[in-house]
């Protein structure tokens, strides 16, 4: 096995430790810069919004960094950038994350900021009603982008109505109208919580310290939120499901066209992962981008997107194309998916889009916020510690035949979820 110039992370450089309340710390080492990085999550998202009060989660987490009983909303913000340094939070569907940066003595300090958001928030109305007002914005921008009318589009069609995956984090125009002050408050009370937190820290600060300055700021802090159902069952697309949302005033049409992919657990991910590079990613055009784009000129940009999720996380191909072109490209992607279905990938393009993910791995850990990323990410999806070093390993492993298997598993050139928005057909 080649060996990386970049020392990975692994089970002999990283601390991990539970904390008695629940809450789980990754450290690192890394002196080579005077920063730290602070990054990390806790189990409340989306997924835990009541039906009628989509948006919830996200409205909640937004107003906990607007000030606490400790620290009004000016005087936060003046403690973080008084000393050059940032932080911030944000709700996603199964978990809100959160992080920091700033020179390792500040460490201390963004602790214990992050703690007291969110132990401690006042939910002040006039932060409540100016997040909303924020919230509102953004969600009528998103009603005349085609780009996200189409994945919205996508996600109702391919997920059942009771999935999060079928709703937007950030929820509608009508249901955050409805949110009101004490359903905020509600919300912090029920599902704020350290039982199942997760905090990474990288950088340089001994790993020893680093975890006394974490339990300095939340080993004090108790609580257990309520157990989350099983997450609703995915059944398999059958049919071809599409919509189209006529916008007016454009001249692009943005497609999103895929499937309930692999859980980010599932023993195939990986292979997944190849075979989405081998359709193409951002910075590697890949089958899409050369049938689609480069020999045919159908399209602004097209590529492939394979989500990382605890649950069946999309698997999609996305494209902006001409409005006159969209039966035209959706044909291509489907030949493409079905030439990955029928014939297994030559040698030589199978090596170069494993030494793609090969050689990307180093470079995604060349700062402290990459590798703090990555160690979350493994803890969050039980990868285990030696997940990197082993990564090489595996994804040299993966075979033609094992690219036609998860192809011919997930990716149903006859049944799939189709979202398209554009102009008005005539």
């Amino acid at each position: 096995m080649r060996r990386n110039k970049v020392a990975l992370p692994g089970p002999d450089d990283v601390l991990r430790q539970t904390l008695p309340n629940g809450i789980t710390v990754l450290a690192r080492e890394n002196f080579a810069s005077p920063s730290v990085v602070l990054d990390g999550y806790l189990i409340a998202g989306s997924e835990d919004d009541p039906q009628d009060q989509e948006g919830l989660a996200s409205l909640a987490v937004d107003v906990m960094e607007r000030g606490t009983h400790r620290r009004p909303f000016e005087q936060l913000y003046e403690e973080v950038e008084s000393v050059g340094a940032t932080f911030g939070f944000s709700a996603g569907v199964h978990s809100t994350a959160f992080g920091a940066k700033g020179l390792a003595e500040q460490l201390p300090l963004l602790l214990d900021i992050c703690s007291d958001v969110m132990r401690n928030p006042t939910f002040a109305p006039e932060q409540v009603e100016r997040a909303r007002a924020e919230l509102l914005s953004a969600l009528r921008e998103q009603e005349f982008d085609t780009r996200s009318r189409a994945s919205r589009a996508f996600h109702e069609l391919a997920y059942p109505a009771a999935h999060p995956y079928h709703r937007q984090v950030s929820g509608t125009l009508e249901s955050v109208e409805r949110l009101r002050r004490d359903d905020l408050r509600d919300f912090h009370e029920r599902y704020i919580k350290p039982q199942g937190m997760v905090i990474t820290i990288v950088g340089a600060i001994k790993v020893e310290a680093a975890l006394t300055a974490v339990q300095n700021a939340f080993g004090d802090w108790e609580g257990v939120r309520p157990p989350r159902p099983p997450l609703p069952a995915v059944p398999p697309l059958t049919t071809r499901r599409e919509q189209y949302i006529p916008l007016p005033e454009k001249t692009q049409a943005d497609l999103v066209l895929g499937w309930p992919g692999p859980e980010r657990r599932a023993p195939d991910f990986l292979a997944c992962q190849l075979a989405n590079t081998l359709l193409g990613v951002f910075g590697m055009m890949g089958r899409l981008g050369e049938q689609v784009r480069s020999q045919n000129g159908l399209a602004y940009y097209v590529y492939s997107s394979l989500d990382s999720a605890i649950g069946p996380g999309p698997w999609q191909a996305i494209a902006g194309v001409h409005p006159a072109h969209v039966e035209k490209a959706i044909a291509l992607i489907l030949d493409e998916v079905q030439r990955l279905r029928e014939e297994p990938v030559p040698a030589t393009e199978l090596a170069d889009n494993q030494a793609y993910l090969i050689g990307s791995l180093p470079l995604r850990l060349e700062t402290n916020e990459g590798v703090a990323g990555n160690l979350t990410h493994i803890e969050r999806f039980e990868l285990g510690l030696d997940y990197l070093l082993r990564y090489e390993e595996r994804i040299s492993a993966i075979t033609a035949a094992d690219i036609q298997s998860v192809a011919q598993r997930w990716l149903n050139p006859a049944a799939f979820a189709l979202g398209v928005s554009g102009p008005p057909r005539a």
